[in-house]
């Protein structure tokens, strides 16, 4: 897939090298017919090249304790969308360089890949996609360009967020946006999520169906991206083995202020999530737990001093349960909760143009339950990470 994009932008690139060197020529032979007809040129308008961005210097603390200092790029992610057949038909691909490229055992595609279908505009409000695509799960955290986080909060963080499948989008009006999802529910095959779960049965089309509402009101002032999804993974003595995800993600601005508060809760027969699984030994479990649930909250504030100059805090929790403990003495099912704060200051060199220079520090604590400590092992740490850098999608075509 990698070889295929760089193949587009070498012609991309070649084309308009050659394109010069027959302007050129052309002052002296004027019979030339050029090498890209006006019709292509005016294709060409439709479709964005853009190189997602986001490179730095980091610096990294465990416990308090500084452990080391790297330039590195955190995020690169090449992207080229468009439209074509007079703007019936639109594509999108994208694909990110820092991870790695191996196909996934489900969808046949490499992990590295987090975009690539084709859709059509069946009217001016309905159309349809399919592919790889990215599932509509809600909320503001995951509706920002990935190049603009620092730190995801855990559900986000954990899931598979790129799935293939079909989606449907229906405008009721300018307002209010619906949209509705049949999905993989997974990349990976069942064993290598869960492992071997005594007496659950994977399910022949394990599938995710997701819906969606995009609102605004106030004259944009407050929006909303709210979505519900069903996980179906597999059957347990006859019983469904499911997944349910919900995602609350509300906006206000104002002319300085920007709020967006997330709120999100997932309950797993199978922990899909991995996090609470993590946290259990092989000692103790040596498959997927089983009965767990997550509930978050995460918050962004923003304030623009000027247009060049932004502040912005972020304060994130995450609490992660379970309600299968095998100590009947234990009344909370609470094994782990997650806090976060990134202060950050933005600036914009450029006017009008997107890209900034950043300045953030991301520190997460990971307090454990008393029984988390006594018979997982667990002891309370912290973590943190200064970075210094420059994020921007470059449009180069």
């Amino acid at each position: 897939m990698r070889v295929l994009t760089f193949i587009i932008l070498s012609v991309f690139l070649s084309a308009g090298a050659y394109a010069q060197q027959e302007k050129q020529t052309d002052t002296i032979l004027n019979h030339k017919t050029p090498l890209i007809k006006a019709t292509k040129v005016d294709l060409l308008n439709n479709v964005d090249l853009i190189f997602n961005t986001q490179v730095g210097f980091n610096t990294y603390f465990d416990d308090g304790n500084y452990t080391g200092s790297k330039f590195e790029v955190n995020q690169f992610r090449l992207e080229v969308k468009g439209r074509v057949y007079k703007d019936k038909v639109f594509f999108r691909f994208r694909d990110r360089y820092t991870k790695e490229t191996e196909p996934q055992s489900t969808d046949n595609i490499s992990s590295s890949t987090d975009l690539a279908f084709i859709g059509y505009k069946i009217s001016e409000r309905t159309s349809i996609a399919i592919g790889k695509m990215t599932a509509n799960w809600g909320g503001y955290e995951f509706d920002m360009n990935p190049i603009d986080i620092y730190q995801y909060n855990d559900i986000v963080d954990n899931s598979d967020n790129f799935l293939t499948g079909v989606q449907v989008n229906w405008k009721l009006n300018a307002n209010h946006v619906f949209s509705g999802q049949i999905l993989n529910s997974r990349t990976k095959t069942f064993s290598e999520l869960y492992q071997n779960v005594p007496n659950v049965e994977e399910a022949k089309f394990p599938a995710a169906y997701v819906g969606n509402w995009n609102g605004s009101f106030l004259d944009g002032k407050f929006k909303t991206i709210y979505s519900f999804s069903i996980f179906q993974e597999a059957t347990k003595n006859g019983r469904p083995v499911n997944m349910y995800y919900t995602a609350l993600g509300n906006q206000f601005r104002s002319k300085k202020w920007l709020f967006q508060y997330d709120f999100k809760w997932s309950s797993e027969d199978l922990d899909r999530t991995g996090v609470v699984s993590t946290i259990i030994p092989d000692t103790v479990l040596d498959h997927a737990a089983e009965n767990v649930y997550y509930l978050e909250h995460w918050l962004r504030t923003v304030y623009s001093l000027n247009e060049q100059w932004k502040l912005t805090i972020i304060g994130m929790t995450s609490k992660a349960s379970w309600k299968d403990i095998p100590d009947p003495s234990i009344s909370s099912n609470r094994i782990r909760t997650a806090y976060g704060i990134i202060p950050t200051v933005e600036f914009y060199p450029i006017k009008n143009f997107n890209l900034k220079f950043f300045a953030t520090y991301v520190q997460r604590f990971y307090n454990y339950s008393d029984y988390a400590k006594t018979d997982l092992g667990q002891s309370n740490t912290t973590s943190g990470r200064i970075m210094l850098g420059v994020i921007s999608p470059l449009v180069v075509l």
